[in-house]
C-alpha cells in the first residue's frame, strides 16, 4: 500500500501562490531591537487550526501537517500559574491530535489518542483547558498517524511567574527537526523490508579485506549477533534532512546579537529520528534548562541533545563576527548550520562532517575481553534474546552510563556535556526514598525491526503498567539494544539518579545510551492513563510504547 501526501505544487506554482508559511518567530534576521518575534500566540483562549499547507523544506515545494498555516508551528507563549484554553480544529481529512510535551496537565488533556482521548476526527474541534503549572522551554506535537513526522510541531514556552533565575537580554527559540519527501508510513515499510535501507555507512568486504576497521573478525562477531556496528541511525541523509527553524544550511536561518549581549538559545529537539550534536565553534554555552527545568548553570562546548530532549543556554558573544550553530546528526550523515551574527545576511562558514562514529563493545554492553574480542556466550551466536523473538538479547555488562560522553563524542577534544554534569537549582522536593524497584529492559531486533519494553510489543501487551498514585519508586531502564533511545513519560518528571543526592536534574525525557542503565526515581502524583514510550518515532510505531497506569489504592505492578 502506497501513503502519499497530497500532491504539491511545482516550485513555480508554488512560489507565485504561497503566502508567508514560516511564523514570525522562525523567520529568520529579525530586527536588532532584542524585542522578542512577533506572531506569537498567548492569553487565556489561542486557535490551532491543523490542516494541509504547500511549503518549501530544503529547497524543494512540498505539503506539510501544518498548525494555523506554518511550518514549523506558531510560538505558544504563556505564562506559569495562568488558564488556558486551546482550541483545536481539524481541517485535515483524517483524525489528529495534539500533544503537549513536558507540560502537567490533567490526563484528558494530554492528547494522545485511545489513552487519554478519542482524537479529533475530521472537521471536529476539541479544546483542551487547564492551568499552566510550570515555567521552561517546552514543546508540541501531533500523536497521530505519525503527522509529527509531516510537520505538526511548534514551541512552547512558560515564562516564570517570578524572577528567571537565567537573566538574558535576548532569546531565541532554535527548533531543530528531520524531513523526509517520502511519507513516514513509506520509510516505515522500507525498514520493515531491510532494516540497513538507509545505513549507507555499511562496512564494505574491500574495508574488511583490507584491516580497517572494524576488522573481518569484528565483523564476524557483529554478523552472529545480527548487529552492525556502523547502525546507529535507523533513517539517516540524503533520506531525511536536517532543519533549523524549517530551514537547511543553504537557507542560513540567522538569529541577531549585539556583542556583549547575554543571548538565550532555546534549543528543542522535534525530529521524528534524528538525535543532534550541538555546539557552537568557538562560543562556550552555558546550560541553565534542561527539559524547562532550571539547572545548576554548567559551561560546555556541546552537548547531545537526544529526540524530544530541551536544553537552554546563554551564549555572550563578544566578538563582532558571525557564529555557527552547528546541528549535526549523530550518525555524522548530515548537519544544519544556521547563524548567530550581529547584522543580518552574514554568514558563519559550514564546518564539514566530522567522521562517521563506530560502535564498540561498551556500546552492546558486551564485556571486553582483550584482543580476542567479545563474549558472545549471552547472545548464544542468534541474535535472539532470552526473553522472546522480538528481542537480541540481555547485555551482560551494560552500566550506568550517565557520566559517559554520548555517542559519536567520546573523543571530540573540547568539553562535551553529560547527564552526570547536570545539578537540579533547587533542592528535589521529594524527600522520600523509593518504595520498590521497576527494572524495565529496552529491546529490539534490527533483522526483523521489532522494538519493544522487556522483549514485548505495546500490540502484544495492552495491560498497562500500574503504579499506585503517590508511590515513591525507582525505575532502571537497560539498554539491550546498539542505540540509544530517548524514552519519554508523560505526565511527569522524574529525578535522574546521577549521584547527586538532592540535586539530581528533573527530566521527562532520558536518553539511554547503547548498553547503558538510566535509574530515575518517580513519584506517581498525577492519577490517569499516560503514554510511556521511545521518541523515535519508527521505534515507537514498531512497538516500543506502553501505557502507564497511576491509580489511587491498588496494587503496583
Amino acid at each position: 500500500m502506497e501513503f502519499r501526501r497530497p500532491q504539491a505544487l511545482d516550485r513555480r506554482t508554488f512560489l507565485a501562490t504561497a503566502a508567508s508559511l514560516v511564523p514570525a518567530w522562525a523567520q529568520s534576521a529579525p530586527t536588532a531591537s532584542g524585542a522578542p518575534r512577533g506572531g506569537v500566540l498567548s492569553g487565556e483562549d489561542i486557535t490551532l487550526v491543523l490542516g494541509w499547507t504547500e511549503v518549501e523544506v530544503a529547497g524543494r515545494p512540498t505539503r506539510a501537517v501544518t498548525v494555523n498555516g506554518q511550518f514549523p508551528g506558531p510560538l505558544i507563549r504563556l505564562r506559569e500559574g495562568q488558564d488556558v484554553r486551546l482550541r483545536l480544529i481539524n481541517t485535515l481529512g483524517e483524525d489528529t491530535s495534539i500533544h503537549w510535551h513536558g507540560l502537567l496537565v490533567p490526563w484528558k488533556m494530554d492528547g494522545v489518542p485511545g489513552i487519554s482521548f478519542t482524537g479529533v476526527p475530521p472537521g471536529e474541534t476539541f479544546t483542551a483547558a487547564f492551568q499552566v503549572r510550570q515555567a521552561g522551554t517546552y514543546w508540541y506535537h501531533g500523536h497521530s498517524n505519525m503527522q509529527e513526522a509531516l510537520g505538526l510541531f511548534g514551541p512552547l514556552v512558560v515564562d516564570p511567574a517570578g524572577e528567571d533565575p537565567a537573566p538574558f537580554d535576548r532569546e531565541h527559540v532554535l527548533m531543530l527537526s528531520d524531513w523526509s519527501q517520502l511519507h513516514p508510513h513509506q520509510v516505515f515499510r522500507r525498514l520493515k523490508q531491510r532494516p540497513d535501507y538507509y545505513n549507507p555507512a555499511r562496512p564494505t568486504l574491500s574495508g574488511l579485506l583490507s584491516g580497517a576497521p572494524p576488522s573481518a573478525a569484528d565483523r564476524k562477531m557483529w554478523a552472529a549477533m545480527r548487529m552492525d556496528p556502523a547502525d546507529i541511525a535507523d533513517v539517516a541523509a540524503p533520506e531525511w534532512r536536517q532543519l533549523v527553524n524549517g530551514c537547511n544550511t543553504d537557507a542560513n536561518w540567522t538569529g541577531l546579537f549585539s556583542p556583549g549581549e547575554r543571548v538565550r538559545l532555546r534549543v528543542i529537539n522535534a525530529s521524528a529520528m534524528t538525535n543532534f550534536n550541538f555546539r557552537i565553534p568557538g562560543l562556550p554555552m552555558t546550560v541553565v534548562q534542561a527539559d524547562g527545568q532550571d539547572v545548576e548553570p554548567v559551561e560546555t562546548d556541546e552537548f547531545q541533545i537526544a529526540i524530544a530532549e530541551t536544553y537552554d543556554v546563554i551564549v555572550r558573544p563578544t566578538a563582532d563576527q558571525p557564529y555557527a550553530l552547528v546541528a549535526e546528526a549523530l550518525d555524522r550523515s548530515g548537519l544544519a548550520r544556521a547563524t548567530l551574527a550581529p547584522r543580518a545576511g552574514m554568514i558563519a562558514p559550514a564546518p564539514a562532517l566530522r567522521p562517521r562514529p563506530l560502535l564498540t563493545m561498551r556500546d552492546m554492553g558486551m564485556p571486553d575481553h582483550g584482543p580476542g574480542g567479545m563474549d558472545h556466550s549471552a547472545h548464544g551466536g542468534t541474535g535472539d534474546g532470552p526473553r522472546n523473538p522480538g528481542s537480541t538479547g540481555a547485555a551482560p555488562a551494560a552500566a550506568d552510563r550517565t557520566g559517559d560522553r554520548p555517542t559519536g563524542l567520546e573523543h571530540v577534544p573540547h568539553r562535551v556535556l553529560t547527564y552526570r554534569q547536570l545539578k537540579s537549582l533547587k533542592v528535589d522536593p521529594e524527600p522520600r526514598r523509593p518504595d520498590r524497584r521497576l527494572d524495565i529492559h529496552l529491546t529490539g531486533n534490527m533483522e526483523r525491526y521489532m522494538w519493544s519494553f522487556d522483549g514485548v510489543r505495546m500490540s502484544e501487551r495492552p495491560d498497562p503498567l500500574v503504579f499506585r498514585q503517590d508511590e515513591r519508586v525507582r525505575v532502571r531502564l537497560i539498554n539491550d539494544t546498539m542505540m540509544p533511545h530517548p524514552i519519554h513519560l508523560h505526565g511527569h518528571f522524574f529525578e535522574v539518579v546521577t549521584g547527586q543526592p538532592g540535586r539530581h536534574p528533573r527530566k521527562h525525557t532520558v536518553n539511554v545510551l547503547p548498553g547503558g542503565i538510566v535509574t530515575f526515581d518517580l513519584t506517581a502524583d498525577a492519577p490517569g492513563d499516560w503514554a510511556f514510550h521511545c521518541h523515535m518515532m519508527m521505534h515507537m510505531h514498531a512497538g516500543m510504547f506502553r501505557i502507564v497506569s497511576v491509580r489511587p489504592g491498588v496494587e503496583a505492578s
